[in-house]
């Protein structure tokens, strides 16, 4: 019944114009930022640590990222139950097209690493409508969302999986097949599932998986983000590739490449997420030096 009632909300909303959506998005945002005391003191502390000594230039990205994280939510509407030949018809341009098809021409599969930046929604859709992709995802604690959250991504030519031993098993078995797969690398994973890498300047759980499925499988490996465009205009999608060496850990050098790419639209990033985080029973950075 809840589902029932969230789908036709979620239908409803969707009528509206984007432009009409993201001036709602931005008038929401700065509603949870004054509500919300939490939320915007996580947001105001990630986005200090990264413009320490550069008082203007957090201001800046503080109010436009507060705008940007309600454009997020009120956008969700449009992308999940509009028709799909409509959402894709927003993707204004991409950028970086060629190194997508480069990778599909190689035919080892390809790892799509989309953060928490943008509209990371549209960038599996525009995917799914060219080729198979299974997606990792973490579905939500409210059994109502997770329907109209599936109902948005199953389509094209997308498959999900879940973020356990069985999700994993289906991103070997897609790379394995020479398909695609994506995942969100800047979501922090369950102890055991990571290593402690800088991100920004300070030390971050970051996923091991995307080390492991590369090198088992010789995958391209691509960062990709959905730039929101300026007063409702679209999107501009962006791929970037990223090869790991055997300089560094691979997750010290996933971090580096998030850093770059999150650099590019700062204003768009998620700083409101606890990134930071030490998932239980993970020993926390440097806690060995200090009792060894």
């Amino acid at each position: 019944m809840r589902a029932n009632l969230v789908t036709w909300l979620f239908d409803a909303t969707a009528r509206l114009p984007l432009p009409i959506l993201h001036g709602l998005g931005a008038m929401l945002g700065w509603l949870m930022y004054l509500l919300d005391a939490k939320y915007a003191r996580r947001m105001r502390e990630n986005l200090a640590h990264v413009y320490q000594g550069a008082e203007e230039k957090f201001r800046h990205v503080l109010h436009a990222n507060v705008r940007e994280m309600g454009k997020s939510i009120c956008e969700l509407p449009y992308i999940w139950r509009r028709p799909l030949d409509q959402v894709l018809g927003k993707v204004q341009s991409c950028h970086g097209l060629e190194h997508v098809e480069a990778a599909r021409q190689r035919g080892r599969g390809i790892i799509f690493l989309t953060p928490h930046l943008g509209c990371f929604e549209i960038v599996s859709l525009y995917l799914a409508a060219r080729m198979p992709i299974t997606i990792m995802y973490r579905p939500p604690k409210l059994g109502w969302l997770d329907t109209v959250m599936r109902s948005g991504r199953l389509r094209g030519q997308t498959k999900l999986a879940r973020t356990d031993v069985s999700g994993v098993r289906a991103m070997f078995k897609a790379l394995k097949r020479g398909e695609a797969i994506g995942l969100l690398p800047d979501q922090v994973p369950g102890n055991g599932e990571g290593e402690w890498a800088p991100f920004f300047g300070r030390p971050a759980y970051t996923m091991t998986l995307v080390g492991r499925l590369a090198e088992s499988s010789g995958a391209s490996v691509l960062l990709s983000f959905g730039e929101r465009l300026p007063r409702g205009a679209g999107y501009a999608l962006h791929f970037t590739p990223l090869e790991f060496t055997q300089d560094a850990p691979v997750a010290m050098q996933l971090n580096a490449a998030l850093e770059k790419t999150i650099r590019e639209c700062p204003a768009q990033y998620l700083w409101s997420y606890n990134r930071y985080k030490v998932p239980a029973g993970a020993q926390p950075p440097g806690e060995k030096e200090k009792t060894g």
